[in-house]
């Protein structure tokens, strides 16, 4: 049954949260969620062991053209790579290393939502 009164939940915020619960249960430790670093957001800042993950999550419905991850443009990878060093500029620590991940994922309507994650999936 679907509560009249209940808001549906955004396809992106559904991928988010879906996002940071498969990334706990691989052990990263989530930092911050939406994360604004000047004019740029990061969906998902996470620690694995010494490294900081700046995670872009893209999410879609079955059947579309391309994959979810295809959908990062180089200009959203770009936008990504200011964000990261603007997070290291306010929070220096030479003993940490960085990389961007991408969390793809394909979200049907019922059933099991298919959850790929890319480690390291781009470099500044």
């Amino acid at each position: 049954m679907i509560w009249p009164w209940r808001k549906p939940v955004p396809l992106g915020r559904q991928g988010e949260d879906l996002a940071a619960r498969h990334l706990r249960k691989l052990g990263y430790r989530i930092i911050e969620r939406n994360a604004v670093l000047g004019r740029y957001e990061i969906d998902i800042i996470a620690r694995e062991g010494d490294t900081v993950a700046f995670v872009e999550v893209k999410t879609r419905r079955p059947g579309g053209l391309a994959p979810p991850e295809a959908n990062i443009t180089v200009k959203k990878r770009l936008h990504l790579v200011r964000a990261g060093k603007l997070y290291r500029a306010r929070n220096p620590d030479p003993a940490m290393y960085y990389r961007y991940d991408v969390v793809a994922i394909v979200l049907p309507e019922r059933g099991t939502p298919e959850i790929t994650l890319y480690r390291d999936a781009f470099r500044e």
